[in-house]
């Protein structure tokens, strides 16, 4: 343990997977930087799952009291028909696979904040900043930063999401890894007119999702308005207005709560829009830089374990650097461990966009009699299979 080579570690991205593995490298006796382009956390937003063996990550790292605490609790997901009427009301674990009482909902700020709790007085954060060129010279990696700042570590990590900038400057163009799935989204917050909590409404047609999500009896919902798409609209992307005439356009209907939702989406002042993708890598790591988290694998929203999957990923390739004196050894074993625990999760995006949006009629209505009938979900078998199909490494925790 503690090989007394490659102490310096940059990691790049402050939401989950960087956080997460600044607290391993940590107790293993590393020095770490991480380095995060926002001007600080982001709180709030939506709630994400942590299940399966993440779950075991979060309560080796002390944060199960927490978490529970800011447990959201969804009770029911009711799916409607295009009238606006309940096809079927279930539990999340019907679709998720999940265990009740057992799983952790959080949102993603609130996740992101108590891993940053547990780190923020024993490493470097660096807010406001961003790499901007890497030199592996062999020894050690040059960094230069957006703000002008040189710096030179040993290893540097990415972890800065689905559209990493270290995998561009390290790896080469995003195109080479992106996976479109054929879906776009747009998420946005609007007023809680109708009153829910603990509970999502998602109104389904062939190909298109409006969904509604109410955490707690809030003024607040989370709107969530999904479309399949044959090819990726890239074009839309540089342009915000682009993107709302886009999800306006994919949803002209008048049932239900769509035009509130659309005419929410299109006034909102926090927008988030984007294609639903993966990343696939042929490796996660190039001379001294490796990748972790949606960096290295995004498993798509669909999935619903793209959190999970990163809180394991940090706890491995902590172990790993841990264990071994040659980081080159340790990446390769990092990968070994966690790429079939990977592959596994992202397979259930497969399976999500078949029950979150239909493509078809046909579809569609097979979801809908698997729903009312009380049958399984080819989902939640998955998503059960998947979320604990890896066992943790016994690394042992120094610190």
């Amino acid at each position: 343990m503690n090989p007394k080579v490659n102490r310096t570690i940059l990691i790049s991205g402050a939401s989950i997977a960087g956080p997460s593995l600044a607290y391993w490298l940590d107790r293993y006796g590393f020095e770490v930087t991480v380095v995060e382009k926002a001007p600080a956390l982001r709180g709030g937003g939506y709630a994400i799952d942590v299940r399966g063996t993440a779950r075991d990550v979060v309560d080796r790292m002390g944060l199960l009291p927490q978490l529970r605490r800011a447990h959201v609790d969804t009770q029911k997901i009711s799916f409607l028909d295009a009238d606006g009427d309940v096809v079927a009301a279930v539990r999340p674990e019907a679709v998720t696979g999940g265990a009740e009482n057992l799983d952790l909902e959080v949102r993603r700020g609130d996740l992101a904040d108590c891993l940053h709790g547990l780190v923020r007085d024993r490493v470097e954060f660096l807010f406001n900043d961003s790499i901007a060129t890497l030199d592996d010279r062999g020894d050690a990696v040059d960094v230069t930063f957006d703000s002008g700042t040189r710096r030179t570590f040993d290893l540097v990590i990415g972890a800065d999401g689905l559209h990493s900038n270290t995998r561009r400057l390290a790896f080469g163009p995003e195109e080479r890894y992106h996976r479109y799935l054929g879906y776009c989204f747009a998420g946005f917050t609007l007023p809680n007119d109708l009153g829910l909590a603990h509970e999502a409404r998602m109104w389904n047609v062939p190909g298109r999702a409006a969904t509604l999500y109410a955490h707690d009896p809030a003024d607040t919902l989370h709107g969530f308005l999904t479309f399949a798409q044959d090819e990726a609209p890239l074009g839309a992307f540089r342009d915000p207005w682009a993107q709302r005439e886009l999800v306006a356009s994919e949803f002209p209907d008048a049932q239900w709560e769509i035009p509130r939702m659309v005419a929410a989406m299109r006034s909102a002042d926090d927008l988030f829009f984007d294609v639903v993708s993966q990343i696939h890598m042929p490796a996660w790591s190039t001379g001294r830089t490796a990748l972790a988290g949606d960096a290295a694998h995004a498993t798509s929203f669909l999935s619903g374990q793209g959190s999970s999957v990163s809180l394991v990923g940090a706890y491995v390739l902590a172990g790993e650097l841990a264990t071994h004196a040659d980081h080159t050894t340790a990446f390769a074993a990092y990968e070994k461990t966690v790429r079939e625990f990977v592959e596994l999760n992202q397979a259930l995006a497969l399976g999500g966009s078949a029950t979150v949006t239909p493509r078809t009629r046909e579809q569609l209505d097979a979801r809908n009699a698997a729903l009312r009938g009380g049958t399984a979900l080819s989902s939640e078998s998955q998503g059960r299979t998947a979320s604990t199909a890896l066992v943790l490494p016994e690394y042992g925790h120094a610190g």
